[in-house]
């Protein structure tokens, strides 16, 4: 007898609680006791309650369940949603429904094949979600039952995505490896958007972090193919788990890369821009050049796009495999080494920089709006990032990689024109001017708030001096304790903060009165930060010490735990103000590296060179040939 409407809402209700509060005796009772059964619909999205359990990862519900409808009624089990999903479709949002899947297959086989409104089966789902025993599962039985041109059907939906699509996009680099291995053709078909597997992965954010000393020992030592990971530490089965994303990765990349040679289909080197150092003669206007270049089109192969998103990974197999890749340019004239600068990817340029010889080729050029690789450090591509760093900070990057780019470039790069009419360097001042502002400011509000506190703590330090602990001799006018240990400490201490105190003020003041040119954010002002910090965190340590000693030397009843008790409320203002900085002093650390580093590759360039001074070249020579060169003169 059918339910009627006010039972059937009351019904639902009863059903989709006890379902998704996993009281499956409850749900077994309500099924027995109404006409669909496990074939209610209780949502509004119409599904049955047997695909709730299973998309609920409730796989011995979904049995019990499954067990309730007849085999008379097995072409039931067909039923689909709003969306188009089947109950098979639902087994592929987890591994846990495999004998679920069997059991469904086993009863209506046609559930293989059926797909949704989007066109996928439910070994798309599985692909979609990324689960791999599912996916196994589904793709053996499809290979099992379908073979030739039937296949495309499991293998790409409506819109053209394929199943290898969805797997890189669900970061299950093991699945798409395999679908890559045993579907070869699927390696260059296309998206709807054009976009080739191996595109759409060099447009994922990078997969290949940088890993310390610590963690890639660790690396070393984890099994990766262990399957029994229950006993693991939470953190080791992370670790794992990610050494396995990492390893099929690179499996993934190189497969890809191989097969992969859109490269060749390049731009040619040779510009419509008439190249020119000065603003005189025949010209265009800017508007008239950008109709002459026609409609701009973000480059489409997957080196490039590697590039823009710094998929350093992913650029060092093409390149190694293709070397003849690195000269190839996009649609707007620029190459790799072109959009590494554009978009900030210096990881790239160590690759670049690498290839010594194939990189004299690239470093001339010159894109279709007169930009030469110098100009596009001026002209770069704001691209969020987890990393904020301050404007100071910014700055120097910037102002580094002018100068790393430069040493490249020839002086006849140096004063180009591009087709604004503006040089490299001009470009570069114009766009950082308001960073500069803004980098003069907190450059300023640090070195001032620092200030502050420098003064402060020479204050006390100064007036710690006069008053020292215990007093002085009513009658000699020395210090009662000075012939205690604690009391040379505390003089000791005292002298390095008001010492160090006053020579962070000093610094922090020359910060202040700095001109803030461009060149001085490269290392100078860096460099004073770097050391008045350092001092300041001295004064403090040291003014700390000081005041465990007057504590010890007035207070301490000569038992150890009190002198313990002493000793951490004393330092523990340090640690406050250590962790505190400890970010902007790795930054600044960091600062101070690069600078040093920048400096070094000049030194080599110039030692390295062919064409450098006779002063410059080391030609040992034995003892003999040293005195035989002297008795010729």
């Amino acid at each position: 007898m059918a339910l009627t409407k006010a039972e059937d809402l009351k019904v639902s209700s009863e059903l989709y609680v006890a379902v998704t509060n996993g009281m499956d005796d409850k749900v077994m009772d309500i099924c027995a006791a109404i006409p669909k059964g496990p074939l209610h619909t209780p949502t509004v999205h119409d599904d049955t309650v047997l695909s709730l359990a299973t998309n609920l990862k409730n796989n011995d519900l979904a049995l019990k369940l499954l067990d309730m409808v007849p085999m008379c009624d097995s072409h039931k089990l067909t039923f689909q949603n709003n969306g188009g999903h089947t109950m098979l479709h639902e087994t592929g949002l987890s591994n846990k429904t495999v004998a679920a899947a069997a059991e469904m297959l086993r009863r209506a086989p046609m559930l293989l094949s059926m797909t949704n409104r989007l066109g996928e089966t439910a070994l798309f789902t599985a692909a979609v979600n990324g689960k791999t025993k599912i996916f196994k599962f589904l793709h053996a039985e499809v290979c099992r039952t379908t073979q030739g041109p039937d296949m495309k059907a499991f293998l790409q939906r409506d819109d053209k995505s394929t199943i290898l699509h969805r797997a890189i996009l669900s970061r299950n680099y093991w699945m798409a490896h395999e679908i890559a291995v045993k579907h070869e053709h699927l390696i260059h078909e296309t998206d709807g958007d054009e976009m080739t597997p191996l595109q759409l992965l060099s447009c994922s954010p990078p997969i290949f972090g940088q890993k310390s000393f610590f963690i890639r020992m660790i690396y070393k030592v984890i099994d990766q193919d262990f399957e029994d990971t229950s006993r693991m530490l939470p953190w080791l089965r992370k670790m794992r788990k990610e050494k396995h994303r990492y390893e099929w990765a690179m499996k993934l990349v190189k497969l890809l890369v191989k097969a992969d040679t859109s490269w060749e289909m390049t731009e040619s080197w040779i510009k419509r821009v008439r190249s020119t150092v000065h603003s005189y003669g025949r010209s265009k206007s800017v508007a008239e050049n950008e109709k002459m270049l026609g409609d701009v089109r973000k480059p489409d192969t997957p080196l490039l796009l590697a590039t823009i998103h710094g998929c350093k990974e992913i650029v060092s197999e093409i390149l190694k495999v293709y070397p003849q890749a690195i000269e190839h340019i996009d649609k707007d004239g620029r190459n790799l080494l072109s959009l590494a600068i554009l978009h900030r990817r210096i990881e790239i340029l160590d690759v670049v920089d690498n290839m010594k010889i194939q990189k004299q080729r690239v470093k001339r050029n010159i894109d279709n709006y007169g930009n030469t690789l110098l100009h596009l450090v001026g002209e770069k591509v704001d691209c969020p990032t987890e990393d904020l760093k301050g404007p100071a900070l910014v700055l120097q990057d910037d102002a580094l990689l002018f100068e790393r780019v430069k040493e490249s470039c020839t002086t006849f790069d140096t004063m180009r024109l591009n087709l604004q009419g503006k040089t490299a360097e001009k470009v570069f001042f114009e766009n950082n001017n308001k960073l500069r502002s803004e980098a003069k400011e907190w450059m300023s509000e640090t070195a001032k708030n620092c200030s502050i506190v420098a003064v402060l703590i020479a204050t006390v330090a100064f007036a710690a001096a006069y008053t020292v602990p215990g007093g002085p001799d009513s009658r000699t006018g020395h210090p009662v304790l000075k012939n205690q240990p604690l009391f040379l400490i505390f003089t000791i201490a005292d002298a390095i903060s008001l010492s160090s105190s006053l020579t962070s003020v000093i610094i922090f003041l020359n910060i202040l009165t700095s001109s803030f040119h461009f060149k001085d954010f490269e290392k100078s002002l860096f460099q004073k930060l770097y050391l008045g910090l350092t001092l300041l965190i001295i004064s403090v340590a040291m003014m700390m010490v000081a005041f465990a000693a007057t504590l010890i030397l007035t207070i301490s009843s000569g038992r150890k735990w009190t002198d313990i008790t002493l000793y951490s409320v004393s330092f523990f203002p340090v640690v406050i103000f250590i962790f505190t900085y400890v970010k902007l002093y790795k930054q600044l650390v960091g600062a101070i590296y690069r600078g040093f580093k920048q400096v070094m590759r000049v030194a080599f360039w110039y030692y390295d060179r062919d064409d450098k001074p006779n002063a410059w070249r080391y030609e040992p020579r034995s003892r003999n040939q040293h005195s035989a060169s002297r008795s010729l003169v």
